[in-house]
Formats: C-alpha cells, sequence, structure tokens
C-alpha cells in the first residue's frame, strides 16, 4: 500500500508540474505590458480551460496522497541502522570462555615466563 501510494504520489508531481508549466501566465501577451489586454489581472477569468482543470485536480489528488503517505509512514515500522549496530555490540561483547586448555608452556598472568620443565639426557 505504502509504494502504490508513492508510484501515485510521484506520477501525480510529474502531471503537476507539467501542466503548470503549459499553462500561460496572466499578461502572457504582448499587449498586456502596453495595457491593450482585453482580461483584466484582478477581474473574472471567465470559465476554466481545461489545464487549469487539470492542475486543480493533480493539486487535490497531491494534497491527499501527501497526507496519506505521512499517515502511512507514521505506522510504518522499522528499524534504523544504527540502533542495530548498538543491539549487535552489546550482545557480543559479552564475555566469552576459552574451551581450549591452557598451555603449560604460556606465560602465567603476571607476565613472566614460565620455567622450562627439564628434559631427559
Amino acid at each position: 500500500m505504502y509504494t502504490l501510494a508513492v508510484i501515485l504520489h510521484v506520477i501525480v508531481c510529474f502531471l503537476m508540474i507539467g501542466a503548470i508549466l503549459l499553462q500561460a501566465g496572466k499578461g502572457a501577451e504582448i499587449g498586456a505590458a502596453f495595457g491593450g489586454s482585453s482580461q483584466t489581472v484582478f477581474g473574472s477569468r471567465g470559465p476554466g480551460t481545461f489545464l487549469s482543470k487539470v492542475t486543480v485536480a493533480a493539486a487535490v489528488i497531491f494534497m491527499l496522497t501527501s497526507l496519506s503517505l505521512a499517515v502511512l509512514s507514521k505506522e510504518r515500522t522499522f528499524s534504523s541502522t544504527v540502533i542495530d549496530l548498538n543491539k549487535k555490540a552489546t550482545s557480543s561483547s559479552a564475555p566469552a570462555q576459552d574451551a581450549k586448555p591452557k598451555d603449560s608452556t604460556q606465560a602465567p598472568a603476571g607476565g613472566e615466563a614460565a620455567p622450562a620443565a627439564p628434559t631427559a639426557p
């Protein structure tokens, strides 16, 4: 469900970007610069064009998918790698005991060498 919402969100993002970029802004004609425009800046615009309706629909879907992704990500549980590493480090830092017996030739804990056993001539 989360993946489907992300895919829909990305598609709507591109659709909304395209619809916004294809629209002509108010006063896009050269005559608007000199006051010869038939449309007023703050007046009525008339019926909405197809691109403006697509932009409004894409914006509504974008808002809904954003809200749903926020809710879904809050419910989604995942583990952080940093937290996982900390758990593994504490469990592996327990003292391990050697399974093999101590050799008599090893140095004792004091750091002095053990005396060598006498050999037969």
